[in-house]
């Protein structure tokens, strides 16, 4: 009878740890699970709104195609940034460690850096600021599901640019294809 009523005491105390863990904790957890997301966003970049549907597989490799008169398209392959204007027929490509998304597009650097710090919590995010000398960068994750919900870094035109997740879906079938840079023009 004791053995069973000391089980049971431990079994409710690795409960109650379990669930009063810090949200830093729950996302920790929740991001480590994760390889691969899809999602509808909106980005804005000073005055300029933009929507669209990115997937993102880890390490480094991002595809979104936006809802705009030019079928805009972002594609990485882990070591370049293509942006394609299809209306236009332009292409521009950019080493991706010379922008912010070399590190949003790396999870474990995310998780190494918010392990280290105190988030800011508000009515509905839970940001990070997990910029490097170089680039600054906001990360945010929803406090109710602990979900990646956006970020926030300056532009090379020193503009800021917003990105915000919707409709986020986690670990499904993702075409390996899309993240092939199309072809330079």
């Amino acid at each position: 009878m004791i053995k069973r009523i000391l089980f049971f005491l431990i079994v409710l105390i690795l409960f109650e740890q379990k669930s009063f863990s810090s949200p830093k904790e729950k996302i920790i957890n929740n991001f480590n699970k994760i390889n691969n997301i899809s999602f509808k966003f909106q980005q804005k970049i000073a005055d300029k709104i933009e929507s669209g549907k990115c997937y993102i597989k880890y390490p480094k490799l991002i595809y979104c195609l936006y809802d705009n008169k030019d079928k805009k398209e972002m594609v990485s392959n882990g070591k370049a940034l293509v942006i394609k204007n299809n209306r236009y027929n332009k292409t521009y490509i950019y080493p991706l460690k010379t922008t912010p998304l070399e590190y949003i597009l790396d999870k474990e650097f995310i998780l190494t850096r918010i392990k280290n710090l105190e988030p800011k919590i508000n009515n509905n995010t839970i940001e990070f600021l997990v910029g490097t000398k170089k680039k600054i960068l906001s990360i945010f994750f929803n406090s109710k599901t602990y979900d990646l919900a956006g970020w926030k870094t300056i532009d090379v035109y020193q503009k800021e640019v917003v990105f915000q997740i919707n409709n986020l879906e986690k670990n499904i079938n993702i075409d390996e294809n899309q993240f092939k840079l199309p072809p330079l023009n």
